[in-house]
């Protein structure tokens, strides 16, 4: 079972839902970069359960503990060790569902692939997994910070609720300001009325988180199989609940003309290359090309919710199954961390593998 992510800046996530822990090793890691514990903990506060009332209710304190590759606060350039220690399981929450297959979760195929599961808020397949990713996205986020790239996510659609404004025209440090993390906040409090409604119907729904890159110089990505853009997918569909990906213009590019489509360069009053439009995203033939790199993430509704379906049982049976327990009815606040974090695991590992190869 794979559990590493990475060429050079590579992460091994480890752990499951309701087992002890959970956590990550990064290896790959320069040296000497500087370790700040309080940042890495602030990204876990914001993924972590608990943090409004249309969030699950597990209380966990996701307080994370550095087992190694740490020095006098900075990186030593071995192995660093993450560790997280569950410490709200209600196992018993899902004794139900033992034999049990959940409608679009991970049971059925699991149970067949490996002949066992911990059925246990689904072990290895809970979303649970992603707090080891956020705690090594963080890290790479402090190495992109001292490269002045910044990373911001935030949610833009749940369910017919959309913001129609371009990122440019949005205030993106409002973005934590509200519990749906959106950063229109009358938007956001009708995002937030939907989702809460939602819940107390004990059902769930789905939408969008957007992301913009900003100030990844050019050259950063590979022009055949590892394109900058393939792998911030392949990133960003290994979330959980993701269902969908598109950058730059998207699918709504296959409307336009190529005259209109194309991105004309030009020279800045700096003397830089620059495009006039950006339907291309910041990515050229794979490759960064310093524009701003902005990307659309779709999240299904969550697949746990409170109302009985039909299903099958392991002898396939029919039956009905019902969730119980704590369960997010939108997966969309607690996922802009995540979603940041992959992106920067892609960009480290790009800018790492950048200064291997460039010629001067």
């Amino acid at each position: 079972m794979s559990s590493t992510y990475g060429k050079i800046f590579k992460i091994a996530t480890y752990g499951e839902s309701h087992g002890t822990a959970i956590g990550v090793v990064v290896e790959g890691c320069p040296a000497g970069v500087d370790f700040d514990l309080d940042f890495i903990q602030q990204e876990l506060d914001r993924r972590k359960p608990g943090q409004s009332r249309i969030t699950t209710q597990r209380r966990e304190a996701d307080t994370v503990q550095v087992l190694s590759g740490v020095f006098e606060g900075k990186t030593t350039g071995t192995p660093i060790s993450m560790v997280i220690w569950n410490e709200d399981q209600r196992s018993k929450d899902y004794s139900h569902i033992a034999d049990q297959f959940r409608p679009s979760h991970a049971d059925f195929t699991y149970q067949t692939k490996y002949g066992v599961r911990d059925y246990r808020g689904g072990g290895r397949s809970s979303a649970r997994e992603t707090a080891a990713r956020v705690a090594a996205g963080a890290l790479a986020k402090l190495l992109l910070n001292d490269l002045g790239v910044t990373v911001q996510a935030f949610v833009s659609q749940v369910g017919k609720l959309k913001l129609n404004k371009d990122y440019k025209e949005l205030e993106l440090s409002l973005t934590d300001s509200n519990a749906v993390r959106c950063p229109d906040p009358e938007m956001a409090q009708q995002m937030f009325d939907y989702i809460d409604d939602i819940r107390k119907q004990g059902d769930s729904i789905g939408g969008l988180v957007s992301c913009v890159l900003k100030s990844v110089p050019v050259g950063w990505g590979e022009p055949v199989f590892d394109k900058l853009h393939a792998e911030l997918g392949k990133a960003m569909l290994s979330i959980n609940a993701v269902k969908g990906f598109e950058y730059g213009s998207g699918f709504a590019g296959v409307e336009l003309l190529g005259s209109e489509h194309n991105d004309a360069f030009y020279t800045d009053d700096e003397g830089r290359i620059r495009t006039r439009t950006n339907h291309s995203g910041g990515i050229q033939g794979g490759i960064s090309n310093g524009e701003d790199i902005f990307f659309n993430v779709a999240f299904k509704p969550v697949a746990t919710i409170m109302q009985e379906q039909e299903s099958v049982n392991q002898e396939g049976e029919t039956i009905l199954v019902q969730g119980k327990g704590r369960h997010d009815p939108c997966v969309l606040p607690r996922a802009v961390p995540i979603v940041e974090a992959m992106a920067a695991l892609v960009l480290v590992d790009f800018y790492l593998r950048d200064r291997i190869i460039r010629h001067k």
